[in-house]
């Protein structure tokens, strides 16, 4: 039986990646749409505090969640904007408060696709979609081939401002993620039918932010093993895009699953207890070196040894319960660990619980957490309030790029 002291001394190892750089220890905090920023693409002072806070407790790596390059497809407008309007030194304020005690932070640079927010948005993805509750428009083949530019661009920006590293968004349903899944990707132009050709754009993604940033700068991605949903992606695919990225310059692959199209299952259901996407994550050893995260479902400190100890993943990603315990990389890297207490919602309504939690993230960014005693309507009222009162700052100042 392995003593406790063996148990930390798993979660404590630091971690080498291939470019690299070195987490300090296996614990990270997972991205997440903080939706902390001001309504025009700009940190707040309340996002700063957030990701000091995660340092301060002793995560290796935080990542900023849905961090836009093209502001025409936000995931909501409450993401940070990496571009031609972006004020570096609010950036540089950001990046310097998080990257202490030896703590990286990544940006999560994405484009919401079909997902994109519609009060600020006409969304488009790789294939129309006219389904109740989502519509899209199809990229054009010059949409496409604009792609790998914007996300290089959007990474050099990251580099610049201060981020320690980049992450390329492929999983839950947004852009990249939408081009590798057969449910979602019609296409019969290079880009559509069978998985090396919908995995083409994440490639050629992928060598466009690696020659932005150079060889020794971090880049990694976020898949998915499943998209929860009938007719998406396989975990046979899914498999496919692993040992299709063992073959680039990615340094970490971050596993996760489900998206957020209307119908689709939430990560936890139909998952046996305990973390969501293990049983892949093992398989996906099996066919790459590349380091690997993963995400979804760890909620004890038990369970985060186990993965890293079967050599299931080489990091785990946590984001509600470092949410709920921004000490939980210390906690858990001390004898006494302590895990953190979930809250039980009954009857929640879709969304309620994404709300609830981002508006808690809020309340961690102006230490207040302590005050927080927000029911789950309450919580939807005030988060959809807020998004209201910023869409209205994003058409301003981005307005122009509609035309």
């Amino acid at each position: 039986m392995m003593k406790d002291s063996d148990s930390m001394c798993i979660l404590q190892r630091t971690l080498e990646l291939p470019c690299g750089a070195i987490f300090k220890n296996r614990l990270a905090k997972s991205p997440m749409s903080d939706s902390l920023a001001d309504g025009e693409g700009n940190p707040t002072k309340a996002q700063n505090r957030l990701y000091e806070r995660w340092a301060e407790g002793g995560a290796a790596v935080s990542f900023v969640g849905e961090v836009q390059g093209d502001p025409r497809f936000p995931e909501k407008p409450g993401n940070l904007v990496l571009g031609a309007n972006s004020k570096k030194n609010l950036l540089e304020s950001l990046t310097s408060r998080a990257v202490i005690d030896g703590a990286h932070l990544w940006a999560q640079v994405g484009h919401a696709g079909a997902l994109s927010h519609l009060p600020i948005s006409q969304p488009k993805g790789p294939s129309a979609i006219d389904v109740e509750g989502l519509q899209c428009a199809e990229m054009s083949i010059n949409d496409i081939h604009e792609l790998p530019d914007m996300y290089a661009k959007t990474a050099l920006h990251a580099k610049t401002a201060g981020f320690s590293g980049v992450h390329i968004h492929a999983g839950h349903g947004f852009l990249l993620s939408q081009f590798l899944s057969p449910l979602f990707n019609h296409r019969n132009d290079g880009y559509g039918g069978s998985i090396e050709a919908r995995y083409r754009i994440v490639l050629e993604v992928i060598s466009e932010v690696r020659r932005a940033v150079g060889p020794s700068f971090p880049v990694g991605i976020r898949i998915n093993a499943t998209d929860q949903l009938e007719g998406g992606l396989t975990e046979v695919d899914a498999l496919e895009v692993v040992r299709l990225l063992d073959q680039t310059s990615i340094d970490l692959i971050d596993i996760s699953g489900g998206t957020y199209f209307p119908g689709a299952k939430g990560s936890s259901e139909g998952s046996s207890r305990g973390p969501y996407f293990i049983d892949f994550s093992r398989l996906a050893r099996k066919v790459t070196n590349v380091p690997l995260m993963l995400t979804g479902g760890i909620k004890r400190r038990d369970q985060a040894i186990d993965a890293v100890a079967s050599g299931a993943a080489d990091m785990v990603g946590l984001a509600r319960a470092m949410t709920l315990n921004p000490q939980l990389a210390n906690a858990w890297l001390s004898k006494g660990g302590g895990d953190p207490e979930f809250p039980r919602f009954e009857s929640a309504p879709l969304g309620g619980i994404t709300a609830w939690y981002t508006m808690l993230l809020t309340a961690l960014g102006e230490d207040r957490e302590n005050e927080f005693k927000l029911d789950l309507p309450t919580a939807i009222r005030k988060y959809e309030e807020r998004d209201a009162q910023r869409c209205i700052k994003w058409q301003n100042i981005f307005s122009h790029l509609y035309t």
